[in-house]
């Protein structure tokens, strides 16, 4: 393990080498999120590096890095969740890196087993319910396929990679049978069709189509934090459960990066990844979209810590990432829209 006054010293260490490390950084991006800006501000500050930015949806980010082939000017990849970065090295668009202090900072499950991607943020994918109508909420992810709770679940699309990579992890944790009749009974148990985003399936439970919605962690603690209209003023009457704290731990997904497989400025990427792995980053992820460090004992921002404690599942991603097909064959088999 690195010592601790070397990790703490990241950004240090990034602004001592500006000098060499001025010059370029071409960014493709799909977060989508103003409050990354200070990110990119802080880095250029400490290093003279220019941040170009590409930004875009994320398939469309992977498919374009793909036909521009070794011409592609990307630098990086930045986008959300395992899927998303599965896919992109798959696709072939990454490459290997060697850097100390991210194998060192990134928790070995949150790496790509082959150095081509690390995570960065989390978000835990947890259960949120009505607390009057609700007495007893699924403990556990394979609850919310119990017969108790027919016709009360929201629960966005199968196309959504937030549920492919939950589906992915219950087939890693659980078997592809188990898995299966877990979607299935979700399907059985939906107050309505799938529709629109996590907040979409808060909204759900504050307006009474239903009692029990699945959402990630951050787009609750974002309405702690600022107004989100249709949460804010409600979010007195949800409740939420961690699941599974007695097996695997909540569900988190991630938020990472890699550096392109014809990256021009590799140095400056990998000094750029470095530089998310920083205290200071790391701080901005919580602070500045409410979303869970991935590096040990960073503070949280207080909209996150009101969440309270939980465990955490520790799967390997990498491992999840390879069970993303066999999720969207289930999801297709048992016809969750």
């Amino acid at each position: 393990m690195k010592s601790t006054h070397l990790l703490a010293g990241a950004l240090t260490a990034i602004v001592a080498t500006s000098a060499a490390a001025e010059g370029e950084l071409n960014l493709y991006s799909s977060r989508h999120y103003d409050t990354d800006e200070r990110l990119y501000t802080d880095f250029e500050d400490a290093t003279g590096i220019t941040i170009n930015r590409i930004e875009g949806k994320a398939d469309e980010l992977i498919a374009r890095m793909e036909s521009e082939g070794a011409n592609s000017p990307a630098d990086i990849l930045l986008t959300v969740d395992t899927s998303r970065l599965a896919r992109a090295k798959n696709a072939g668009i990454l490459q290997a890196i060697d850097s100390a202090l991210l194998e060192e900072k990134i928790p070995a499950n949150l790496q790509d087993s082959d150095n081509q991607w690390f995570g960065f943020s989390q978000r835990a994918r947890i259960v949120f319910f009505d607390k009057e109508d609700v007495a007893n909420p699924p403990a556990t992810y394979l609850d919310l396929a119990k017969p108790d709770y027919k016709g009360q679940v929201c629960i966005r699309s199968s196309t959504n990679t937030y549920n492919q990579t939950l589906l992915a992890s219950i087939v890693t944790h659980h078997g592809e049978d188990v898995a299966k009749d877990w979607a299935a009974g979700v399907v059985a148990n939906m107050a309505r069709a799938p529709q629109g985003g996590d907040t979409d399936q808060l909204r759900g439970v504050i307006s009474g189509e239903c009692e029990i919605a699945v959402s990630n962690s951050y787009y609750f603690a974002r309405s702690i934090r600022k107004d989100v209209k249709g949460v804010s003023d409600k979010r007195d009457m949800l409740g939420w459960v961690f699941p599974s704290q007695d097996a695997e731990g909540a569900h988190m997904n991630l938020s990472g990066g890699g550096v392109a497989a014809h990256a021009p400025n590799k140095d400056n990427a990998i000094k750029f990844l470095e530089y998310l792995a920083s205290d200071q980053a790391q701080q901005y992820f919580s602070n500045g979209n409410d979303e869970f460090p991935v590096v040990a004992d960073v503070e949280l921002a207080p909209s996150v810590s009101a969440l309270g404690s939980f465990k955490a599942d520790t799967v390997v991603l990498s491992d999840v990432a390879k069970n993303i097909p066999t999720a969207q064959k289930i999801f297709n088999e048992v016809n969750w829209k």
